[in-house]
C-alpha cells in the first residue's frame, strides 16, 4: 500500500537517527534534548501516585479538552483572561499538531524562523505547508525580514520558540517580542509560541511572553516534559476559545483524550508546596552544567569557531567553518562524541550556516570536558 503523498515528503528525524547510534556505551552524547533523570520529582509525586488507587474516576473515560481540577488550577496558575481557555494535550508535540491540522490547508505559508525546530517542521510538512523563513539575530527574527515576509508573502501563522530557542539557545529581547506582537497584529498572522524551555532560566530576568503582547492573536504551548518529566506526555495549548475550539473536535479524533492518571499525577505535583524549589533545583544543576561546557568550548575550541552564551535552555550552538557537517558528525560520532549537525534545522532548500547544535543538561560534568575535548580535536583538523 503505497503511503500518503504528504508523509513522502517529510524526513525521517535526523535526532532520532543519531540518538540511536549514541547509544553506545563509548559515545557521549551532546545530541538529544533529554532531561536528566536524576531531575525527574518523583518523590514530589508519590503522594499522588499512592492515592490514584483512591480515585477510580480517573480511569474512566475523560473529558478531551482535560481532566477538569488541572484545567482549572491552570487557568488560575496562568491567570489566563476570560476569552481564554485550556487544553490539555499528549505532549506539547499533540497541540503542535492539532493547529497544524486544524487551521493549515496545503500551500498555506508558515513563516518559521532559520533554523528552527525540527519537530515543528515536520508537523507543517505533513500538513503541506509552505514554510517561509527569516534569519535569526542574537535579540530574536530579523524583524525587517519578518515585517517584508508579513507584507509580501501574506501568511497564515508565526511559528517560534522565543525563550531559549531550539537549536540556538537564543532568548528574545523585550523590543523584539513587542514588535513582533505589534506585526502580528498589523498584518493579521496568527502568532504560535511555543515555551517547553521557558521556566529553565538560569541567568537574567525572566520576559513577557510574546502572546502577553498580542492575546487576541496567539496560540500559546507549554510542555511539562523539561520541569517534570518527559514520560508524562502532557502538554499545554492556551488562547481564546474560538481559536482552541477547532483543536478539541480534532483532538476527538485523534485520541479522544489524554491520559487522564497521568494528568492527576500532574496536578498533584504542580500542587505540591516544593515544586517551584525543584524548578529552582533542576536550572542550578543545568546552569552548572552549561559553566563547565561553555568554559571548555571557550578554552578549546579553534578560533574560527563562534560560540555565544545562553541564559538557559538546554542548547549551545556553535558556528564552524563551512564544511560537509554531516560527515563531521558521522567522524565526530566515530570519535566517541554525539552532535546535531545544522542542515536538520533548516527547510529544503534554505541557505544553511555550518554550526552544530550541543545540549549540555543529559552528561555529566566530567563527561562534557571529555565530550568537548573529543570535538575540539576533530574540529582542529579542518
Amino acid at each position: 500500500m503505497e503511503i500518503a503523498q504528504s508523509l513522502q515528503q517529510v524526513k525521517s528525524s535526523y535526532i532520532r537517527e543519531i540518538l540511536a547510534a549514541a547509544s553506545d556505551k563509548n559515545v557521549i552524547s551532546l545530541a538529544g534534548g533529554l532531561p536528566d533523570e536524576k531531575t525527574f520529582p518523583i518523590d514530589l509525586m508519590k503522594p499522588t501516585l499512592e492515592n490514584l488507587a483512591n480515585m477510580p474516576e480517573v480511569f474512566q473515560y475523560g473529558s478531551t479538552a482535560g481532566y477538569t481540577p488541572l484545567l482549572d488550577f491552570l487557568s488560575d496558575y496562568f491567570q489566563l483572561p476570560e476569552t481564554h481557555t485550556a487544553m490539555i494535550t499528549t505532549g506539547s508535540q499533540q497541540g503542535l499538531d492539532l493547529i497544524a491540522r486544524a487551521y493549515v490547508n496545503p500551500g498555506d505559508k508558515v513563516v518559521m524562523e532559520a533554523p528552527s525546530y525540527l519537530g515543528a517542521m515536520q508537523v507543517f510538512g505533513l500538513v503541506q505547508a509552505n514554510i517561509v523563513t527569516v534569519s535569526q539575530t542574537e535579540f530574536g527574527p530579523n524583524l525587517e525580514e519578518l515585517e517584508r515576509c508579513f507584507e509580501t508573502e501574506k501568511p497564515k501563522m508565526f511559528y517560534a520558540v522565543p525563550d531559549f530557542h531550539n537549536p540556538t539557545g537564543v532568548c528574545w529581547s523585550l523590543e523584539t517580542r513587542q514588535k513582533v506582537a505589534e506585526l502580528c497584529i498589523q498584518y493579521d498572522v496568527a502568532f504560535i509560541e511555543d515555551a517547553p524551555y521557558r521556566e529553565l532560566r538560569f541567568s537574567g530576568e525572566a520576559l513577557p511572553l510574546v502572546s502577553d503582547f498580542c492575546p487576541q492573536n496567539s496560540i500559546l504551548l507549554r510542555s511539562f516534559s523539561k520541569i517534570a518529566s518527559p514520560g508524562l506526555r502532557i502538554g499545554v495549548v492556551t488562547g481564546k476559545t474560538s481559536y482552541l475550539e477547532p483543536l478539541i473536535k480534532i483532538k476527538q479524533g485523534a485520541d479522544l483524550h489524554s491520559s487522564v492518571p497521568m494528568q492527576a499525577l500532574l496536578h498533584g505535583l504542580l500542587k505540591h508546596d516544593n515544586f517551584e524549589t525543584h524548578i529552582n533545583t533542576i536550572c542550578e544543576l543545568y546552569k552548572s552544567r552549561y559553566d563547565v561546557m561553555y568554559a571548555e568550548l571557550e578554552q578549546r575550541l579553534p578560533t574560527s569557531c563562534v560560540l555565544k552564551p545562553v541564559n538557559g535552555g538546554m542548547f549551545v550552538w556553535v558556528e564552524i567553518p563551512e564544511c560537509d557537517t554531516f560527515e563531521l558528525a558521522k567522524t565526530l560520532l566515530a570519535n566517541g562524541v554525539a552532535v546535531v549537525p545544522s542542515p536538520v534545522f533548516y527547510p529544503e532548500g534554505s541557505e544553511v550556516k555550518a554550526a552544530l547544535r550541543l545540549n549540555f543538561t543529559n552528561a555529566t560534568p566530567d563527561e562534557l570536558r571529555v565530550a568537548v575535548k573529543r570535538l575540539a580535536d576533530v574540529l582542529h583538523m579542518l
